[in-house]
């Protein structure tokens, strides 16, 4: 049996739904094959950056993605030397509300609401095909061949897009290579319920670990908490009040809250990896989000890197189709825009994962006083917050990184230190095919 379509996404979460939904959209017939039936219980990204929220409102999504989600406006980061409630320690905030409107601000909302809104969307429109569970094996004579239940069928299209995630099966079949990085350091993830007060991000550090609390609609926070590698067992061991108490040393005010979690199956252990491939295609197959890069979850980037792929290879294909183009030698612009954008993402992400890697007493003060110049010198924290966003890139100078050190004093606050319009990406940086006339 052989099923066709003209777009085949392998892998049915947020980024190949993003894909998927364009080309619905647009009237191309894709099908999107997802293994895994029902939802999966483990987590995935749930922050949602700047970049990401243009590309839902230009979908017509935005308004119901905001329904379901918690507006970020800023992330406090609080470094504390020593594990004392009554220690006064100096709050620095990294803030979204700098970046230019409408796009000033952030979003947490669960994971599998946005994968089911994208999915909702997608099944609107007459062109757009869903199978789960149904998994890939390989290919076949050019065509994908997919297990469904008992049934192996083969799917023919004329392109094939790989969302699978880290353990790609397609990738490997192109063998595409890529270079891993493992860390020193682990995560502990899990969502409980929260103080009402608490309604921004917060980011506690001390001088061995780091807990990341971010707010989720209906009074609950998602919690990112730094274990050395290797002590997850240890810590099942030492027991639930152990963990609370961890929690606690660092945010007091979670008391009665923290405690709401009663077993270790509802805490996911996340263990980082940075990788990027060498390639994103390869003849008329293309990989998107954690098949193509692995991004260090410390700035919440890998589903946004996903979902922006997705948008990007979207409506190159869309273009295809429309201007009936379809050498899949077009394909190239798809990665010669989400490349480099993506190595500078993963290379920012790689260094903040370093500054909290290495337990050393002393290294905490280095980095509080980094972090104090970082939010409070006007160019730097406009520059990060402009390159964590999607919006655009604005690269560091030699000056910035001397102020940075703390060598030099941070610059004054002056109207003028504003981002400009040549730092964001503009409509032909995202898609420069449509106006290249040899196109």
């Amino acid at each position: 049996m052989v099923l066709k379509a003209n777009v085949l996404v392998i892998g049915g979460g947020v980024g190949g739904l993003t894909v998927a939904l364009k080309l619905a959209k647009c009237g191309v017939g894709v099908t999107v094959v997802e293994q895994v039936k029902g939802s999966p219980h483990m987590y995935k990204g749930e922050l949602v950056q700047p970049k990401t929220l243009q590309i839902f409102e230009k979908n017509g999504i935005l308004p119901r993605v905001l329904e379901h989600g918690h507006k970020i406006n800023h992330i406090e980061l609080v470094e504390k030397k020593k594990l004392d409630k009554k220690d006064k320690q100096p709050i620095q905030s990294m803030s979204y509300n700098i970046l230019p409107n409408p796009y000033n601000y952030a979003l947490m909302i669960p994971h599998e609401t946005l994968k089911t809104i994208l999915l909702e969307e997608a099944q609107k429109y007459p062109s757009f095909k869903y199978i789960q569970p149904g998994r890939f094996m390989g290919f076949e004579s050019n065509k994908a061949k997919v297990r469904m239940e008992k049934e192996e069928v083969l799917l023919e299209a004329d392109y094939y897009v790989s969302a699978e995630g880290r353990k790609s099966k397609v990738r490997e079949m192109m063998e595409v290579p890529k270079k891993e990085k493992k860390y020193d350091h682990h995560f502990l993830t899990v969502t409980f319920p929260r103080p009402e007060s608490m309604t921004e991000g917060k980011i506690i550090s001390t001088d061995d670990t780091f807990l990341g609390l971010f707010p989720l609609p209906d009074n609950l926070v998602r919690s990112v908490y730094l274990i050395p590698k290797g002590s997850y067992k240890q810590m099942i061991e030492e027991g639930l009040d152990s963990f609370y108490q961890k929690y606690l040393e660092l945010c007091p005010e979670l008391d009665g809250f923290v405690q709401s979690i009663d077993s270790w199956k509802k805490i996911q252990l996340m263990i980082p990896v940075h990788y990027h491939v060498s390639n994103y295609v390869k003849g008329n197959i293309a990989l998107l989000g954690d098949a193509a890069h692995s991004v260090h979850p410390m700035a919440g980037e890998g589903m946004n890197l996903a979902i922006q792929d997705g948008d990007v290879l979207g409506e190159l294909l869309c273009w295809m189709y429309d201007k009936d183009k379809h050498s899949p030698d077009y394909l190239s612009f798809y990665e010669n825009v989400r490349r480099p954008r993506v190595r500078h993402v993963l290379k920012l992400s790689h260094l903040s994962a370093l500054a909290y890697s290495r337990p050393l007493k002393s290294f905490v003060t280095w980095r509080s006083k980094v972090m104090d110049q970082l939010t409070n010198d006007p160019v730097l924290h406009i520059k990060h917050m402009l390159n964590i966003s999607g919006l655009g890139i604005w690269k560091e100078s030699l000056v910035d990184r001397v102020i940075q050190s703390g060598v030099v004093p941070k610059r004054k606050e002056r109207d003028e230190w504003v981002i400009d319009r040549r730092h964001l990406f503009t409509e032909e940086e995202d898609y420069p095919w449509k106006n290249k006339e040899e196109a």
